[in-house]
């Protein structure tokens, strides 16, 4: 019991966000948790296992309703459904199944833990995370983190990383942005765009603070005005200075926030097309954005993905993935719009 309530005892209702909702994981409509509960346990006990029903149950009920079923299969089974699933499955779908098995939330912030824990540090890792997260998220994040870990994420943030590195991922996390307002403040627009220029490009060195303090409080539609402002200051737009001003871990962070300001969507869907086309596909990285954003905005995610490269991604993913990984991948992308 104990595993079922640490996973799924923290149900994450994603509520009070501004940012629309573009999901390809819907709630199943007639959705009977006990029939569900029955289908996974014959498919678990099946000799050899029967992957296609687990992939076909679990990739077809939001994480509300995939609770539902692991509590009417403990009640059945008398034993543990995400204890059953370890069991019964191995390596990539394993990865992806216990992944569906958590919130969101819990998600990102086992993501987060598991990026820092241990010997170094996986910067990619939390970079994407921290730097691609809304602050509602975040805010969701630090909460499960401390209930799953016993620990604050700033501390452990902190203790993992150094400089300026580690105090742009704590502004962030600290989750101090502003909400969007409905009115247009030209002259706040006008100042920030200026003292982003004068705090790069605009002085010898860079002041570093200045860059943090604006990109990790102004909100979101702010932000886009000033970048489009920036460059009637700047000979270059804003990611092209970020590049000229600072290198490493910093910069990788400054681009990642820029690039989901203008189309977070976008941003997803350029990190998907490159790990999966890279050699010896990142499958990490495809893994982690496709269960985490499948309830979230894995649909305009698809959509970016087939306007900026030609072809949908569920074409890219039969061509660069095989076997049960690929089937649980193109179960939680959906159908092609």
């Amino acid at each position: 019991m104990a595993m079922v309530s640490e996973f799924l005892g923290q149900l994450s209702l994603n509520t009070g966000t501004l940012e629309p909702m573009h999901p390809t994981v819907l709630p199943a409509v007639d959705f009977d948790p006990d029939r569900d509960a029955a289908r996974l346990e014959t498919a678990i006990k099946t000799k050899g296992v029967d992957e296609q029903t687990i992939i076909d149950v679990l990739t077809k009920r939001t994480y509300s309703q995939r609770r539902d079923i692991a509590f009417a299969y403990e009640k059945r089974a008398k034993k543990d459904m995400i204890s059953a699933l370890k069991g019964a499955l191995s390596g990539s779908l394993e990865t992806v199944i216990l992944g569906l098995m958590k919130s969101t939330a819990q998600y990102d912030a086992s993501e987060i833990r598991g990026s820092i824990k241990g010997l170094g540090t996986d910067e990619e890792t939390l970079i994407e995370i921290v730097c691609s997260r809304s602050n509602d998220e975040l805010v969701e994040i630090k909460k499960v983190y401390k209930e799953l870990f016993k620990k604050e994420l700033e501390k452990d943030v902190a203790g993992d990383t150094s400089g300026n590195f580690a105090k742009l991922l704590l502004a962030l996390v600290q989750t101090k942005r502003d909400e969007p307002s409905a009115v247009v403040d030209y002259k706040k627009i006008d100042a920030d765009a200026k003292a982003l220029y004068d705090a790069g490009l605009g002085t010898k060195g860079t002041d570093v603070a200045t860059w943090i303090s604006i990109m990790s409080e102004r909100s979101v539609p702010h932000l886009q005005k000033v970048f489009q402002t920036y460059k009637s200051y700047s000979p270059y737009d804003m990611q092209e200075s970020i590049t000229k001003e600072v290198k490493g871990d910093l910069q990788k962070s400054f681009l990642v926030l820029v690039q989901c300001f203008e189309n977070k969507q976008l941003y997803f869907a350029k990190r998907l097309n490159d790990a999966m086309k890279s050699k010896g596909a990142k499958e990490k990285v495809v893994t982690r954005i496709i269960v985490s954003r499948c309830e979230v905005d894995l649909k305009k995610i698809c959509s970016e993905y087939k306007a900026n490269f030609g072809q949908s991604l569920q074409k890219t993913i039969l061509e660069h993935t095989k076997g049960d990984y690929q089937k649980v991948l193109l179960g939680l992308c959906g159908p092609e719009q």
